[in-house]
């Protein structure tokens, strides 16, 4: 074999050294190439994380009601609790509305018959109109009370003594509690549960015409002049139907150890426009008459609730503060200056955040007149440059579904997903003016209508004007927390 010169290797490659080289360069290439895709690898899976962070990807069929009750076990109950159930589902107290489906076009209307009964009362009252009489002006909910009919959640109290069980829809919007009464010397509506009787109650008494009470009654009410030494009370809502009767006080039970002697509320004599089989109403607002005020004492103005995520679960509305310990997971954010002249919860919502991004939406949107919390209406409500920023937003990453007409006006992002047995929608937060960041619970970013053609709609809607209203679909599964005394709402997930 011929020596090879160091000459003739340094001046050109042989075979063999071309052979090594191109293997380092292929090797090169190679793991060059091996990089890129553990680069791309690692770059999908933070893709993957990042869009699960802010998705939710549901069953649908969890979000349907079932056919049986299954009651809650959850939640952090207070001094004195009571079951909340939707009227109209299978943990309802009233046979006849357990028994009877759903009448989502009902319960729309009645919605906005409800939101356009808060945009009067606040309008009128934002524009200083002076033409409001005083009582208009004082509001218990008088006038421009809202719709009692579009209520959807219940709990049962007893009031006199025996005590006799009452099922009566539970409103932040409403002040005075009221329930039906015999003999209905002019009008009632049937209803499932025994009708109050007084006489039958020996802690019953009507309230003094000239008592500061009734004073009080007939200055902040659409309330008649008295008649003989009786106080009488009226109250028409926003959809038109009333409630009209005596002014009385009498013993309310919320536990064997919760009891209540001398109770304000109103026994109904003539009640006119309600059929959803209930008794009455629990009010909640903040006026002197509401059980949050008439329960300081005892309660230091804090009660909180948790709606439940379906209508064949339970919740809970219970009075009294939280221990400590319970305490650690609630975001409290305060109640504005607002609600102090409207006896109503409103709050500083300053943003809407839609899959991890900030919607553009100016601030100022929400600055005037504010944002109202209710538990009374069904869908939350928004300013027109809010709601179509969120809108948007929500069909831009839903684009892979139909968006079809949807079946009810109100409602205008409508999903067909008959073909899908899951779906992925985007996470909706709550930003408001303190910091705080509210996540929406599952179960309350979509209105999903019973039937095999599983349409899902995006459960908010635009106001008429720039009233933003924060519904109960979307306070769904979560504890609602109200500390009036200390002017603040707190949120704690899962709650129920």
């Amino acid at each position: 074999m011929a020596a090879i010169s160091p000459s003739s290797s340094s001046s050109s490659s042989t075979p063999i050294m071309r052979y090594f080289t191109g293997l380092s360069l292929i090797l090169s290439l190679t793991l060059c190439s091996l990089d890129k895709g553990f680069a791309l690898a690692e770059g999908d899976s933070k893709e993957r994380l990042l869009h699960q962070q802010y998705t939710h990807t549901v069953d649908l069929r969890s979000l349907l009601p079932a056919t049986t009750c299954s009651p809650s076990t959850r939640g952090n109950k207070r001094m004195a609790s009571l079951e909340v159930v939707h009227k109209h589902g299978p943990c309802s107290h009233l046979p006849q509305l357990k028994a009877t489906a759903m009448n989502h076009t009902l319960i729309l209307e009645q919605d906005q018959a409800r939101v356009n009964s808060l945009n009067s009362r606040i309008s009128k009252r934002l524009n200083g109109n002076e033409d409001l009489s005083q009582s208009e002006a004082t509001t218990v909910p008088a006038r421009w009370a809202s719709s009692q009919n579009a209520g959807n959640y219940m709990v049962t109290v007893g009031l006199g003594t025996p005590k006799k069980q009452l099922s009566l829809v539970f409103d932040t919007g409403s002040d005075l509690t009221w329930t039906q009464c015999q003999p209905c010397s002019e009008f009632c509506y049937p209803q499932e549960e025994p009708i109050f009787d007084p006489s039958a109650s020996s802690s019953y008494t009507n309230v003094s015409c000239n008592s500061t009470e009734c004073v009080q009654l007939r200055t902040s009410t659409e309330s008649d002049k008295c008649l003989g030494d009786t106080c009488p009370y009226s109250v028409t809502y926003g959809d038109s139907s009333y409630t009209t009767g005596y002014f009385a006080t009498d013993k309310l039970t919320l536990t064997p150890n919760d009891v209540f002697v001398g109770f304000f509320f109103g026994c109904g004599q003539e009640n006119v426009g309600f059929y959803d089989g209930s008794a009455g109403l629990l009010g909640l607002s903040l006026n002197k008459f509401s059980i949050v005020e008439q329960t300081a004492q005892k309660y230091s103005r804090f009660f909180s609730y948790c709606l439940p995520p379906t209508a064949s679960s339970t919740g809970y509305l219970s009075f009294g503060a939280p221990s400590g310990a319970s305490n650690a997971a609630v975001k409290y954010t305060r109640i504005t200056n607002l609600s102090s002249s409207l006896e109503l919860y409103c709050l500083d919502l300053v943003g809407i955040n839609v899959n991890g991004q900030k919607l553009s939406i100016p601030a100022s949107v929400f600055s005037s007149p504010g944002t109202i919390i209710d538990s009374g209406t069904v869908i939350s409500r928004l300013p027109p440059t809010a709601y179509t920023a969120l809108r948007d937003a929500f069909r831009a990453a839903m684009i892979s579904y139909p968006l079809v007409p949807g079946p009810e006006k109100l409602l205008d992002t409508c999903y067909d997903l008959s073909g899908y047995p899951t779906v992925t929608y985007p996470k909706i937060e709550f930003v408001f003016g303190d910091g705080v960041t509210l996540e929406l619970d599952a179960t309350g970013i979509v209105y999903i209508f019973d039937g095999s053609n599983k349409q899902v709609c995006l459960a908010f809607a635009g106001n008429d004007n720039d009233i933003a209203i924060f519904g109960n679909t979307q306070q769904k599964n979560m504890e609602v927390l109200y500390d009036v005394a200390g002017g603040r709402v707190g949120f704690a997930p899962g709650g129920c």
